[in-house]
């Protein structure tokens, strides 16, 4: 058997998310198991790197599947190609080793939320932008973001009631950047809970909007509380952007 390894882009707006559920067909990871199947005449599991939620993009999610050795990684590619929906695509593929997983393998992901600072989205690019519609104190954002930055425990910052496993992470930084009407945030870490970058970024969005003042952060992550951070900011804003793994880390 080959371990396929994919690199993926969607647009995130009409699926339910990556993961596949139970209660609906409409997700990346069961539109690309269903295409598999079909090719392999037998169900594939895919392993997805990060399992992005409903609506949110990706620009290079990662993902393996099993199959047989007569797929190689070039026809598996155009396979996928020829009969995936036009807002999934792959753009890369290759034989990974035999150990090799997505997730459990990946060491960094970077994820960037764009947000709308000007009056009415762009056109062209409102599906991938979380219109705001007003300017943020930027600098006051930066101090806040510092304070989040290194190894912490981001219970707070994690939308799962029900976690049990460890909620600390290692977020390495947060960058800034704005061009014209629009605020790019990046936030690169070894890893990231349930709704935890759009939690932070709801948050920073509250400090630049002057409800939160930048120190309140510390405040927040020693609260070990969801209730104690800011607003889920909107899915649309938020890509992954790409996964890293060892040998190839950029950051």
């Amino acid at each position: 058997m080959r371990n396929i390894k994919v690199v993926l882009q969607y647009d995130g707006s009409r699926y339910d998310g990556w993961q596949r559920q139970g209660n609906t067909e409409n997700t990346i990871q069961g539109r690309l198991e269903a295409v598999l199947e079909r090719m392999a005449s037998r169900p594939v599991e895919v392993h997805g790197a990060g399992r992005t939620d409903a609506g949110v993009h990706a620009w290079g999610q990662v993902a393996n599947f099993r199959v047989e050795e007569r797929f190689s990684p070039e026809k598996v590619k155009a396979y996928l190609n020829e009969y995936l929906p036009e807002d999934i695509a792959v753009i890369g593929a290759e034989e990974a080793g035999e150990r090799f997983h997505s997730r459990l393998n990946a060491v960094g992901k970077l994820y960037r939320y764009r947000i709308w600072t000007g009056e009415k989205k762009p056109v062209f690019e409102r599906k991938y932008l979380y219109g705001l519609g007003h300017e943020l104190d930027v600098e006051a954002m930066e101090r806040a973001a510092v304070l989040l930055v290194g190894t912490r425990d981001f219970k707070s910052f994690c939308a799962n009631k029900r976690m049990k496993k460890s909620t600390v992470r290692t977020l390495r930084s947060i960058d800034f950047r704005q061009k014209g009407g629009e605020l790019t945030l990046d936030f690169y870490g070894d890893g990231f809970l349930y709704h935890m970058v759009r939690i932070l970024a709801g948050t920073l969005i509250e400090v630049g909007e002057g409800k939160r003042a930048p120190e309140s952060v510390t405040e927040i992550l020693e609260a070990k509380d969801r209730q104690a951070a800011g607003a889920t900011a909107p899915a649309e804003g938020l890509c992954l952007v790409r996964v890293d793994y060892d040998g190839e880390r950029r950051k």
